[in-house]
């Protein structure tokens, strides 16, 4: 069972553990098609070439859903995501790795929760695929 990390664990400029995600065809297609988005750069490698891309690459939902699971990895399961705000950059192509690092970069204590920011990038060979802030409440107070 995992544990929830509470408010008054957390630091400002406490680093989250790395997560690296092995970038498969089969992960890259995967996402497209759960998120219900069949564009072709996201699985027919021959037409992401004509259209000037080296292959297939990802999805930005599956970018998003990355970004979350990092930080609610990190969190536990009794933190609640309030928002997540990125940027995209580089695509992460099918064959590369994203290593997604993070810190905590604000925290502001409730009543009976915590507001924590933490500032997320993950990068691969080409440079920053994705930065942004997921901004998520914690429990805090008496255990």
């Amino acid at each position: 069972m995992r544990v929830s990390r509470r408010f008054e664990d957390v630091r400002v400029g406490e680093e989250l553990p790395e997560l690296v995600v092995e970038l498969t065809p089969t992960l890259i297609v995967a996402g497209a098609i759960a998120s219900r988005d069949y564009q072709d750069v996201h699985h027919d490698p021959e037409l992401a070439r004509r259209r000037g891309m080296p292959g297939i690459f990802m999805n930005i939902l599956t970018t998003n859903g990355f970004v979350g699971r990092f930080v609610t990895d990190w969190a536990g399961p009794d933190a609640a995501v309030k928002t997540i705000a990125m940027r995209l950059g580089a695509p992460n192509l099918a064959g590369d790795t994203m290593r997604m690092t993070g810190r905590v970069t604000s925290a502001s204590p409730g009543d009976r929760e915590g507001i924590v920011e933490v500032e997320v990038v993950g990068h691969n060979r080409l440079g920053e695929h994705v930065t942004g802030t997921v901004t998520l409440a914690l429990p805090a107070g008496s255990r």
